[in-house]
């Protein structure tokens, strides 16, 4: 029987597995050298990594979160917005009962209206009483110069009157006169007397007539006075009325910027009181990275220094920033319970200082809410 061939088979497939088996373990020696040299540079990368940066957990996106408060007590009639609403500056907030403003800003307006009719009446009466014046005391200055002026004709024809008397009294005497014409000429002696006297009266009258319109004059000082009481009534009601319309337009709120509601804590229907909060708002383009960062790595946080922002929401994006400020004191000096230690025994914390971080350039609206996590990495470098 021959089995000469098969012999030579199995040596065959044996040198074969020999031959495979050295190349394998250099395969592998070589995987695990390169696995190595990998994690020793892993190794060292992430050793120098932490030896020349910085890392800042106790990070958080912030904003300026208003709380805006009805300034008047009343009945809350709508609030428009719900949270989550993004707005534009001047839509309405919150609209509050103004019936009652409404009432005292009318009634203030037609008072205020009654004080301009009664200054426009005022003003017309005064016109008025200066033009008569004016007319009287002309006419009876005119009247007084002519009764002075008929005077002295008068006087003159009475003395005139006299002699001619005389005279004709001195022709009767001594026949050459007669009686008629004695009589006639005393009859125009009365007569001039007469005139002199109407002429005396006449003067009185006109100085009478001047007073009167003096008189007259001074009642223009009087209106002219009540013209100027009305000044501080306008006024006082004119500041009562602006704090009625103060009071009225406290009544509705309005958004005082473009921003997104957070938070409503009423509803409508409900009263509130004056300086009662009523909802809260930010601005989603004004946002900004706070961190408290050791009192022994501040120095690697100066302002300008850049750093390297990175938030839990979006995980792989990096965003650049700047330290805006460092506050200029601990955490610690803010606690509302202060920790004296009367005791003596004293543990050594490290304290914390807040920065703050401006991102540059600025996220789009709304990518970074206030209260997300973040990091933020500086290099280890003053």
């Amino acid at each position: 029987m021959d089995i000469g061939p098969p012999k030579r088979a199995a040596q065959e497939g044996v040198d074969h597995s020999e031959v495979r088996k050295p190349r394998q373990r250099r395969l592998r020696a070589l995987f695990f050298a390169l696995a190595i040299l990998a994690g020793l540079g892993f190794g060292f990368r992430w050793l120098h990594w932490q030896f020349h940066h910085v890392v800042l957990d106790d990070a958080r996106v912030a904003s300026d979160m208003i709380t805006l408060a009805s300034r008047v007590p009343g009945w809350v009639q709508q609030i428009p917005p719900t949270a989550g609403d993004s707005l534009r500056e001047g839509d309405l907030l919150v609209q509050m009962d103004a019936r009652e403003a409404t009432l005292a800003v009318e009634e203030l307006n037609a008072r205020i209206a009654g004080i301009a009719a009664r200054r426009a009446e005022l003003e017309a009466r005064l016109a008025l009483v200066d033009r008569t014046s004016t007319s009287q005391h002309e006419a009876a200055a005119a009247r007084l110069d002519s009764a002075r002026a008929a005077l002295p004709a008068a006087e003159a024809e009475r003395v005139f009157a006299e002699a001619e008397l005389g005279r004709a009294q001195g022709l009767i005497a001594t026949g050459a006169g007669t009686r008629q014409s004695f009589e006639r000429l005393r009859a125009g002696l009365d007569t001039s007397r007469q005139k002199v006297i109407s002429a005396a009266a006449e003067i009185r009258n006109a100085e009478a007539l001047m007073a009167a319109a003096l008189a007259s004059r001074a009642e223009v000082d009087v209106i002219s006075r009540q013209l100027e009481a009305l000044v501080p009534q306008e006024r006082e009601l004119t500041a009562t009325r602006d704090r009625a319309a103060l009071d009225l337009g406290d009544r509705t709120m309005r958004m005082p910027f473009d921003g997104v509601v957070d938070r409503i804590f009423v509803d409508p229907g409900e009263y509130v009181l004056a300086g009662q909060r009523i909802i809260l708002v930010h601005n989603p383009a004004q946002i900004r990275i706070e961190a408290n960062v050791k009192e022994t790595e501040v120095r690697y946080f100066r302002p300008g220094r850049p750093v390297r922002v990175t938030v839990d929401a979006w995980p792989g994006q990096v965003f650049d920033g700047v330290v805006d400020r460092v506050v200029e004191a601990a955490t610690s000096e803010f606690a509302l319970l202060p920790s004296p230690n009367p005791s003596g025994n004293f543990t050594r914390i490290t304290q914390r200082l807040p920065i703050r971080v401006r991102l540059e350039p600025p996220p789009r609206p709304g990518l970074l809410r206030p209260g997300m996590l973040v990091r933020v990495e500086a290099e280890a470098r003053e």
